[in-house]
């Protein structure tokens, strides 16, 4: 089976019906439109010498090309890499040689040292694309023989690099799949639904949460630069948006927006919020509004979505991650090896058709990520006696003070709950008298904060081992591109 059979599908299904919207230039464009515009990628990549596992790279804001570039890869057999537009210059460099991109689309002048063939797709003429098409007899079998199947990796993302170094994720067509079809059913999303995309493409979110699940049903899909709240209040009426992705920061800065009230969200059928646990007042705010909200979990390597907490448990649950998914196997591992109980902290770990292939370039290390077939996640979770599962904190992040393990995730969560604290990261410092001690980062609604009224809101809460000993206020959290605080960012600052 092709992984791009679904758009053939729904290109002889809903021909006149909108694919896609896109916001960059103002257009929308059928899924008969989306299905020539990615023949004629694919016969332009061909042109160019692009072979089955050849890499093609795009460096953009969210715009048509990273649909119809990752569908015309599948056809020919190429990888896409997606490009996080807010590296620097060097960064960029140093990912381009690394994957040994073949060729680079981008927008404006070319900054890079890249040696490779060029193309701005502010400037292309999109009539060779029309010139290709048009010289094909039948191109409904032109790719049949190598279009990528389920088995080979079609796309290639980066994972957040929010304890180190970038990987390179290399994703098969089983994986997209398998999450195109689980969460169109876990989540109950219609073949009528339109959402809005603004998370980059450079991060699982973009391409995995509701993108490619609605392109796969025959839904539409808006797809806007970047993350506006006035172009999100505006475009919800204007398109009946239906399902809408953000993480808990959008959230909270369109619950606090002036103008909330007046925003028209009658066609919003539900939220998904993921990233981090939404607080609840956010969800409570958007509630009154007849709105409700699923969250869900997952990482680059296993797919944004194996978890889900239904919209009548986000309350009741507070903090959850919900259920695992019917495409997920978990397991749960105690540090000392033993399979976790209920209510005991173990390393979560992922089975099923939604992993990857594999690091690219770094097999070693994937391999070292698996143990019977299991992805080690990195995160400690517990879950309860109804199988909710609760993240306390990343394996990495855990510091051991006076002996006694000490979960970040646990001590920010309760962080969360006293008031004027708008945002907690607590990150481990070496000390003399007790190993390592917390640091707490905290982003307020403007209030300083001291640590003894700290540590005595949380004297009933928390042990006092768990307790942070140093605070610092800060205007804003160092953020990555796909929302989450960049402790190692943070890290760095405690330890100047």
């Amino acid at each position: 089976m092709k992984w791009i059979s679904f758009l053939n599908i729904n290109e002889a299904s809903y021909p006149a019906k909108v694919a896609i919207v896109d916001q960059s230039n103002d257009r929308s464009y059928t899924y008969k439109e989306i299905a020539d515009i990615s023949n004629g990628w694919a016969l332009f990549l061909e042109k160019h010498c692009v072979k089955k596992g050849d890499r093609i790279a795009i460096l953009a804001t969210n715009r048509l090309e990273h649909l119809t570039l990752l569908f015309a890869c599948a056809k020919i057999g190429a990888i896409l890499v997606p490009l996080n537009f807010r590296l620097a210059v060097g960064e960029i460099d140093r990912i381009l040689e690394r994957v040994e991109a073949k060729v680079l689309f981008g927008t404006g002048e070319l900054k890079n040292t890249f040696t490779g063939s060029y193309y701005d797709l502010e400037k292309f003429d999109y009539n060779l694309l029309c010139k290709l098409t048009d010289s094909q007899i039948d191109l409904s079998s032109k790719f049949l023989d190598i279009s990528s199947s389920l088995d080979d990796d079609i796309l290639m993302q980066f994972t957040s690099g929010s304890t180190g170094e970038p990987k390179g994720v290399l994703m098969h067509g089983r994986m997209l799949r398998t999450n195109m079809i689980e969460t169109a059913k876990n989540w109950g999303l219609k073949s009528d639904d339109t959402t809005i995309v603004e998370t980059p493409f450079f991060h699982t979110g973009g391409y995995n949460v509701l993108c490619l699940p609605l392109l796969q049903l025959g839904g539409t899909v808006v797809l806007a630069p970047k993350f506006d709240m006035d172009n999100v209040f505006a475009s919800i009426p204007k398109y009946k948006i239906s399902v809408y992705f953000g993480v808990p920061t959008m959230f909270q800065m369109m619950g606090a927006a002036e103008n909330f009230d007046q925003v028209d969200f009658s066609s919003v059928r539900f939220f998904v919020s993921g990233g981090a646990a939404c607080p609840v007042e956010v969800i409570s705010k958007f509630q009154k509004k007849d709105i409700q909200f699923k969250q869900g979990f997952g990482l680059t390597e296993v797919g944004p979505n194996c978890f889900l907490l239904k919209e009548e448990d986000a309350i009741r649950k507070l903090g959850s991650i919900g259920r695992p998914m019917s495409h997920s196997q978990v397991e749960v591992i105690k540090l000392d090896g033993d399979v976790a109980q209920v209510g005991e902290v173990g390393e979560l770990r992922l089975k099923g058709d939604h992993l990857c292939r594999s690091y690219f370039n770094d097999d070693k290390k994937y391999q070292e990520s698996l143990e019977r077939g299991f992805f080690k996640t990195g995160d400690l979770v517990r879950y309860d006696d109804e199988g909710f599962f609760f993240v306390v904190g990343r394996i990495k992040d855990m510091y051991i003070s006076g002996g006694e393990n000490v979960y970040p995730g646990e001590v920010e969560k309760q962080l969360l709950s006293i008031e004027g604290i708008e945002d907690a990261v607590v990150i481990a410092i070496s000390c003399e008298k007790w190993g390592e001690v917390g640091k707490a980062y905290l982003k307020t609604d403007g209030r300083k904060i001291s640590l003894a009224s700290i540590r005595e809101e949380l004297q009933d809460k928390l042990s006092r081992y768990k307790h942070p000993h140093f605070v610092e206020c800060l205007d804003e959290m160092p953020l990555l591109a796909n929302g989450k605080v960049n402790r190692v960012e943070l890290k760095r600052l405690a330890t100047q």
